[in-house]
C-alpha cells in the first residue's frame, strides 16, 4: 500500500481545515490524464482505503488505485512557495 509520512499527513490535515466539521470529507488520490497522479477533495466512498491522522480521514484511495500505488510514498518537499506533496 501507499506509505504516507507524518509530514504529508499534517499537510493533508491543513488542506482539509475548511472541511473539519464533515467526517466524510478527505483528499482523494486520483489518476489524471496520461496516467499522472493527482489530488482532489472528495467524500469517502464505500471500499476506499482511508489514511487517518489524529482521528481524521486525511487521504482516500479507491480500491482500484491502491494496487497501482503499492510501494510508493506520499511525502512533502519544501519549495520556494512552501511545502508541497510529492509521490516517490
Amino acid at each position: 500500500m501507499l506509505t504516507v509520512t507524518d509530514r504529508a499527513k499534517e499537510l493533508l490535515k491543513d488542506i482539509l481545515a475548511p472541511h473539519r466539521d464533515d467526517p466524510d470529507f478527505g483528499v482523494r488520490l486520483i489518476v489524471k490524464p496520461h496516467r499522472q497522479l493527482g489530488l482532489v477533495t472528495s467524500r469517502k466512498s464505500p471500499g476506499d482505503y482511508v489514511v487517518e491522522h489524529e482521528g481524521l480521514a486525511v487521504l482516500l484511495v479507491e480500491q482500484e488505485l491502491s494496487g497501482e500505488v503499492d510501494g510508493l510514498t506520499l511525502d512533502t518537499k519544501q519549495t520556494a512557495d512552501g511545502a508541497r506533496l510529492v509521490i516517490c
